[in-house]
């Protein structure tokens, strides 16, 4: 008897404990975790696929950002070819939906401009998260040369909301939106 009264607490503790870790959500713009992990495999994927379609691409700066099967290429390739070459390979790839290319024709950038990007992408996180208009745990935030990219799922109130707030940060030379719209 001690033993079953035992076992009904400790499932009733279990389910209690484990019901605060719902992965489901009413909330649309809601990433599951399995979604996030995907994004991440497919960023590592699409950069070595890339790389590995042309040697052309050794010595160039490629970044590869995705949100939710929507994939952003920024950085410097030497061609148009070669940037042209990159939206086809990514576009083969299974999970991809969408490709952003916003490669530059040109040599890599500098560390200094680099640093600075990452200094700029900081701050822009750090804005959009204290920000009662946007949510920035649901918004990537990537610099490339000043120019500063946010891509997400929202309203298109919220990505307004976020570029204005984007918007009052000094050394931004652009910003660009890959958002994917809930309306």
């Amino acid at each position: 008897m001690a033993r079953l009264v035992l076992t009904s607490i400790t499932l009733v503790f279990l389910s209690m404990t484990l019901s605060g870790c719902a992965i489901v959500s009413d909330d649309p713009s809601h990433r599951t975790p399995g979604v996030i992990i995907d994004d991440n495999v497919l960023e590592g994927m699409v950069e070595r696929e890339i790389r590995n379609s042309d040697r052309g691409y050794k010595g160039s700066h490629i970044i590869v950002v995705s949100f939710n099967g929507l994939v952003l290429l920024a950085g410097q390739v030497p061609n148009e070819e070669l940037r042209a070459k990159a939206s086809e390979v990514t576009g083969r790839l299974k999970r991809v939906r969408k490709v952003h290319n916003e490669l530059n024709i040109g040599g890599p950038i500098s560390m200094v401009a680099r640093t600075n990007d990452s200094w700029l992408t900081s701050k822009v996180k750090t804005r959009l998260l204290a920000s009662d208009a946007v949510d920035g745990t649901k918004m990537k935030v990537q610099t490339e040369n000043g120019v500063v990219y946010l891509m997400g799922l929202t309203t298109r109130a919220k990505a307004d909301a976020a570029i204005e707030v984007a918007s009052q940060i000094y050394g931004i030379q652009k910003i660009v939106k890959v958002f994917e719209y809930l309306d």
